[in-house]
């Protein structure tokens, strides 16, 4: 009897390696894995935020719209549950998606201001920070990179035959990827660069420093 049972293990075991199974196991792990990172270089980069602020502040604190809109950005983010289960939600992907881009292009506006002041470009403070936003805006590229071709080969094995199939009987979904209107420009993080002020900015007087 016991033999006839273990016969019967090999055999299921064997059926659903055949049937990709193990496969699924294996893609859905990775996507697990490329999203975590994702989320903690998003993370990284939104715990950068208020000393990014508050130092640029001290140069340029009549940027008030600026500040404000990188603010509610951050806090846009935060208000976002981004759980291991969001990338099985297109909709709330969608929006984690949305809210992201949005403190990219408040941060990109932030910095752009800060051309005009070159007291502020050589604080020290700020170009530690500035070192740190690049760093990080790397590492971000370099994550969503990762997560998509995960997500891109699990969902390829998820449509294709017979393994779709096997996805059907166990509960395997389709996951949600970031949607690139231009895949070539994701190789490239937003340039985090005040090493020099282009020719066409015109420097203001700084503000008083806090």
């Amino acid at each position: 009897m016991r033999r006839i049972l273990l016969a019967l293990l090999s055999l299921v075991a064997f059926s659903l390696a055949g049937c990709g199974y193990n496969t699924f196991q294996s893609q859905d792990e990775q996507v697990k894995s490329s999203w975590s990172e994702v989320l903690n270089q998003y993370q990284r980069r939104a715990d950068l935020v208020p000393n990014l602020v508050n130092t640029v502040k001290g140069y340029a604190n009549q940027e008030r719209d600026v500040f404000l809109q990188v603010t509610e950005a951050r806090a846009r983010v935060g208000a976002i549950q981004a759980t291991p289960e969001l990338v099985e939600n297109p909709d709330a992907f969608a929006k984690f998606q949305a809210a992201q881009g949005q403190l990219t292009a408040s941060l990109s506006r932030l910095l752009v201001v800060a051309e005009n002041y070159p007291q502020l470009k050589s604080d020290a403070n700020f170009r530690d920070l500035q070192a740190q936003l690049e760093g990080t805006e790397n590492r971000i590229t370099v994550a969503r990179n990762r997560y998509i071709k995960a997500v891109q080969e699990y969902n390829t094995t998820v449509r294709s035959f017979p393994s779709n199939l096997t996805a059907k009987a166990f509960g395997y979904k389709e996951k949600a990827n970031f949607s690139v209107v231009n895949e070539a420009e994701l190789a490239k993080p937003p340039r985090v660069d005040f090493g020099t002020t282009p020719a066409s900015s015109q420097p203001s007087t700084p503000g008083a420093t806090n």
